[in-house]
């Protein structure tokens, strides 16, 4: 899904998306429109989702946006949005922005994983993989640091801590790829 959903339009001009953008929130935007928000805002902080309120780190637009590069128009919105994703993509600050962040972050990671078309780098598949096998194989195991059998379900405590290390360390992993690939460098 990296096109807006059908029959949807910008909640902030209220038209159809033009050089549509997605927020890490999951918020869809037109480029130009969340562009305009940041810059009537404090330009040096990341400007606010217009309709969740969150802090928008990172800008992803539609894969039908980066073919359209030729276009001077798309071309200047597109490289406001990599210059935007270079000064916040790196900022998910705190425990709790990383887990706002992890449905969108991990939906496009699976979508990049199982679409053959979509370039994600071998290291990267390998960095994943390794780490939701690690994280399966130590669910699965007996070897527990707080064991199932002494303390009946507090015993999966481990268990989930592990499994969310691993989700978040994936979605820190993947969110470098993003930022790499549109915020320029």
């Amino acid at each position: 899904m990296d096109e807006p959903p059908e029959n949807d339009f910008c909640s902030i001009c209220h038209a159809n998306f033009h050089i549509p953008c997605q927020a890490n929130c999951s918020h869809w935007f037109c480029g130009n429109c969340i562009l305009q928000v940041w810059n009537h805002g404090s330009a040096l902080h990341p400007c606010k989702c217009p309709l969740c309120r969150r802090e928008i780190t990172l800008l992803v637009p539609g894969e039908a946006s980066s073919r359209q590069r030729q276009d001077p128009e798309v071309a200047e919105v597109l490289q406001w949005i990599e210059r935007y994703n270079r000064l916040y993509g790196e900022r998910a600050n705190g425990l709790m922005q990383r887990m706002r962040d992890l449905p969108f972050l991990l939906k496009r990671l699976w979508q990049d994983l199982i679409n053959p078309q979509r370039s994600l780098p071998l290291v990267m598949r390998a960095r994943v993989y390794l780490a939701m096998i690690v994280s399966a194989i130590y669910v699965i195991s007996p070897v527990d640091i707080i064991p199932e059998a002494l303390l009946g379900i507090i015993g999966l405590l481990d268990d989930f801590i592990i499994v969310l290390i691993c989700f978040l360390h994936v979605a820190a992993l993947y969110r470098s790829v993003l930022v790499l690939r549109h915020g320029g460098s």
